[in-house]
């Protein structure tokens, strides 16, 4: 067999084309990886929003908080429901939201966009854990105050520390606190109290869902048993984890699906550019191969050798692409979820798994692009190439 280092020098030796050629594949890979990337932030920020020993309860046919409709006198038999966990004084650990979507203005774009605003009761922190506040105060209960998630914090008019604006017209709020909850989808909205929000939007008697946390994941069945076989409330119960990986697929799916349309047509030009250099390669090359030939290597060593030397440059330049997309992770993007219409920040997910992919995507680009030109390479004959 012809030694991998012949084919590392003939990389080195055609600097320019090898170049080119590495950067044509790495933008693909690039591409990919970032879409890639981004649609497991999606999966994971809504992941984090849910946790499996947590139940939501919605009205029956529902499959999102904005366009379910609970009566307020359901919530107390939802939270006696069999399954359910109680805290230290012996309360059942839930909470019931309400959840409206408000059109604000976008800093730095032109135009309005939809902000997810829940209405919390003062208990809200005590069901949610892993909410911190890391600037300001809560909202005090009962008045005109709110809080924002981190993420979404500055990107829309008026909604930062110590700013203010209009949860209805001439119903001004201002922003007292920015909270954290550790990445999850909250972080994209806005928080109020939940009777502020009841009389702006007109929902007096009525909450958009309840959460309850369970004694432990296994009992959830028993649950959803509980809430489900009464049939005059007209409720469904699904985990939280599930619910949130349902709200997730319509923009994981459009982002994966955007992304590999955009790679593949970026791929097929980037294989063309492979097989033009390596067709380049071969015709200034015949002399060198002949002389391979005529050294006693096989066909199969010749071709074997120029597979290699795509499959390396591919990789290389997937290497630098991939290595390029991580940096990705530092940049948050938003867009709008089409399962609740809002607004929601993102973040980029370079997952081992995508890094991987993305190599190998790469080193397919390259054995297909250089393919035929090795076939070429290896059917040619010694005694022509020396003669030419």
């Amino acid at each position: 067999m012809i030694p991998f280092s012949y084919s590392v020098r003939s990389l080195a030796v055609r600097k320019a084309t090898t170049i080119a050629t590495a950067s044509g594949i790495a933008l693909v890979v690039f591409v990919l990886a970032a879409s890639m990337m981004l649609r497991a932030g999606i999966k994971k920020t809504m992941a984090m929003s849910g946790k499996p020993d947590n139940a939501i309860v919605l009205r029956m046919g529902s499959d999102a908080e904005l366009g379910s409709v609970i009566d307020e006198s359901s919530v107390p038999l939802i939270l006696a429901a069999p399954g359910v966990k109680a805290d230290e004084r012996g309360q059942p650990l839930g909470t019931s939201e309400i959840v409206v979507v408000g059109a604000m203005e976008k800093l730095g774009a032109s135009g309005v966009t939809n902000v997810s605003i829940r209405g919390v009761g003062d208990d809200v922190t005590r069901f949610r854990p892993e909410v911190h506040v890391i600037e300001g105060r809560p909202p005090r209960p009962g008045t005109d105050e709110a809080m924002v998630g981190s993420r979404i914090r500055g990107r829309i008019r008026g909604v930062d520390l110590e700013q203010s604006f209009d949860l209805k017209k001439n119903r001004p709020v201002k922003v007292v606190g920015v909270f954290d909850a550790g990445g999850a989808a909250y972080e994209s909205e806005v928080w109020v109290d939940r009777d502020l929000l009841r009389q702006a939007y007109g929902r007096q008697g009525i909450v958009s869902s309840v959460r309850v946390r369970l004694d432990s994941a296994t009992k959830f069945d028993t649950f959803r048993a509980g809430v489900e076989n009464d049939k005059r409330l007209g409720l469904q119960a699904m985990r939280e984890s599930t619910f949130y990986e349902k709200q997730s697929e319509g923009a994981a799916i459009f982002v994966g699906a955007l992304g590999t349309v955009v790679s593949v047509f970026f791929a097929i030009g980037a294989m063309i550019g492979a097989m033009i250099t390596m067709y380049a390669a071969v015709a200034n090359r015949q002399r060198e191969i002949g002389t391979l030939r005529a050294l006693g290597f096989s066909r199969t060593s010749v071709l074997v050798a120029f597979l290699l030397e795509a499959v390396l440059l591919a990789v290389v330049g997937g290497a630098v692409g991939a290595l390029a997309s991580t940096a990705m992770a530092f940049v948050h993007p938003s867009m709008v979820n089409p399962a609740s219409w809002s607004e929601i920040v993102f973040s980029f997910d370079p997952t081992p798994q995508v890094l991987a992919f993305a190599l190998v995507f790469a080193g397919g680009m390259g054995l297909l692009g250089g393919l035929f030109p090795a076939a070429r390479a290896a059917n040619t004959s010694p005694l022509k190439a020396i003669r030419g």
